[in-house]
């Protein structure tokens, strides 16, 4: 970078990772005012202040983080950060220094605050370590992929170099823009987790740390009325934060429109049908007054035919399902495993003696 002070910063042409270490870099009051050198000259490399992507060096005391020697092999968790395995690019080892800080001026909080080592682990998991995953060639998943992806944010900026037929191309400037692109995605992922993914997380813990104030058993969390909060990632991470996965949380409550639901919960973050405890069996596939008399229960709306959720009127009538749910829960049960042991027996194949 050129000015009173330098940086400097790889080659000709460009990849993700130093377009966006460089932008994060330029987020921090004290790299704000230094100005980009693209430049491979030793000489030039050690007049700069910070130096990124080229220099075979990696050490965070001289300010050099480059990833292409041989013997590099740093991740997150050989640095002693984040449990995650991916080697590091250059974004991934300024984000690994220098992230934290970008994160508390955001917030205008303390490094030290939770959030910041909240959003820390939350933006490497979903926005950085794929900057660096496809950096090092490292592919999501084995075998061929099914259909055609444009690469992303890494695709993205790498359609900004010059092409091959284009003349007069001011490189400095494309890179410039890149550094924007990256940024500006970088920075609407941080926006989103501010704004919606953290408030509904909030939301579900309290709904976790209160619910033994709705029902004794603890097994039911109630969400507040307003309705469409994303609440399964958040439950099963907060369940492993917690420690309460013997808790046996089975049902959540919450609102919808003018009327409120029950849901089983699933047993994993995946699943959907495939839950910890569905709804009675009598109850399933009936609606309305059906489903009142059936269950005892006053202003019943529906339960879906796999039981995986219920619909009722009211938040006491929604919670009350839960409740007789988990009390029908061990006879239901019962009820199933003689099924299924009848469907086993059924099926054995006749054998006809001569």
């Amino acid at each position: 970078w050129l000015g009173q002070r330098r940086s400097a910063l790889t080659r000709a042409s460009f990849h993700c990772d130093e377009a966006f270490a460089c932008y994060m870099l330029k987020q921090l009051p004290e790299f704000k005012d230094h100005q980009i050198v693209r430049s491979r000259d030793e000489k030039v490399l050690s007049e700069c202040d910070i130096v990124v992507d080229v220099g075979g060096v990696f050490d965070h005391s001289t300010r050099r983080y480059d990833h292409h020697q041989k013997e590099f092999q740093e991740t997150m968790s050989t640095l002693g950060l984040l449990p995650f395995m991916t080697r590091l690019s250059s974004a991934g080892l300024i984000y690994a220094h220098y992230g934290k800080q970008l994160i508390a001026n955001f917030l205008h909080v303390p490094m030290d605050d939770k959030l910041v080592s909240l959003f820390y682990h939350r933006l490497y998991s979903v926005y950085v370590e794929q900057v660096d995953a496809v950096d090092n060639g490292i592919p999501a998943y084995e075998g061929l992929p099914r259909y055609h992806t444009s690469g992303g944010i890494s695709g993205r900026v790498g359609h900004l170099n010059p092409h091959w037929n284009e003349k007069d191309v001011d490189a400095d400037e494309r890179f410039e823009k890149a550094m924007n692109v990256v940024g500006e995605d970088f920075m609407e992922v941080l926006q989103y987790l501010y704004q919606v993914w953290w408030p509904a997380r909030e939301i579900v813990e309290k709904a976790i740390e209160s619910r033994k104030d709705t029902d004794c058993s603890g097994r039911v969390i109630v969400l507040p009325s307003n309705g469409g909060v994303p609440w399964k990632e958040h439950f099963f991470d907060l369940e492993d934060e917690l420690g309460i996965s013997s808790s046996n949380i089975t049902y959540i409550v919450f609102g919808e429109g003018n009327d409120w639901r029950v849901q089983a919960i699933p047993n994993s973050r995946l699943s959907s049908f495939d839950n910890r405890q569905p709804l009675p069996r009598t109850w399933r596939g009936l609606r309305d007054s059906d489903l009142s008399s059936e269950s005892g229960i006053d202003g019943t709306v529906f339960v879906h035919l796999t039981g995986f959720i219920g619909g009722n009127r009211s938040k006491e009538g929604a919670i009350a399902m839960a409740a007789k749910a988990i009390q029908l829960g061990s006879q239901d049960s019962e009820t199933t495993e003689t099924e299924v042991k009848k469907m086993k027996i059924e099926e054995q194949p006749t054998t006809i003696q001569a």
